[in-house]
């Protein structure tokens, strides 16, 4: 499997651990836990990512969820998966991309949902916030002041793992609509291109763990371009 490592907060090269430094480092951004991307997808990548995920799992936790919607939308696939981590810490974060077609304009989407442990970065980049944790954001969108106020801040409501999951609309660049939240623990962003493609989410998104399950129906598609480096 070939697999490209970069940098999740910032998508730069990174460095190996050497006699200096016992982490993955960054020039830009310091110590990072390393975001390895297959260069294809495919069930057999995908298997091999979920063997990798659950063979670094901390002994005393759960494996970092690799979170998919299924079923997917009608005219989806699978177009990525990646996860960011070492052998000294195990995976910290986890990305599956999807894409098809957009459900109001009819054009092409995509969709990355991101699961990740404070501090990583991934999902923030991707949604080209400022920080490694959508922490600020989501403490302003909780003070929303409800439907019919103009400052009203939208909030999408996915099921995962069969539990009902709100998800809430933070700032972004303009040309995606992210959404951040949290489930088992961890931040779970959901990011989409192009924004309008955002109204997936009022959809029923139902998000599965391909750690504990990996439908055989899935279908696959060309490598997401987001995963690798267009964010």
């Amino acid at each position: 499997m070939s697999v490209v490592v970069s940098c999740p907060r910032c998508g730069g090269s990174v460095r190996k651990p050497d006699l200096m430094h016992s982490e993955w480092r960054c020039p830009r951004c310091g110590p990072v836990a390393p975001l390895h991307v297959p260069e294809h997808i495919g069930a057999q990548i995908v298997a091999s990512v979920v063997d990798r995920i659950a063979a670094t799992s901390p002994p005393d936790g759960p494996a970092t969820p690799l979170w998919c919607p299924w079923p997917l939308p009608p005219g989806w696939t699978l177009t990525g998966v990646a996860y960011a981590g070492d052998e000294r810490d195990g995976v910290r974060a986890t990305a599956v991309a999807c894409a098809g077609p957009e459900p109001l304009g009819g054009g092409p989407a995509d969709l990355v949902f991101v699961a990740e442990a404070p501090g990583v970065g991934l999902g923030t980049r991707l949604a080209g916030m400022p920080g490694p944790d959508p922490g600020p954001q989501l403490a302003e969108a909780l003070s929303d002041p409800g439907p019919g106020h103009p400052e009203h801040i939208g909030q999408a409501r996915i099921r995962v793992a069969g539990h009902p999951t709100p998800l809430w609309l933070v700032n972004s660049l303009t040309d995606r609509s992210a959404y951040a939240g949290e489930a088992r623990g961890m931040w779970l962003h959901a990011i989409t291109w192009p924004a309008s493609a955002g109204h997936l989410l009022a959809e029923d998104v139902e998000l599965c763990d391909l750690i504990e399950w990996t439908p055989a129906e899935l279908v696959y598609g060309a490598p997401s371009p987001y995963l690798h480096g267009k964010a």
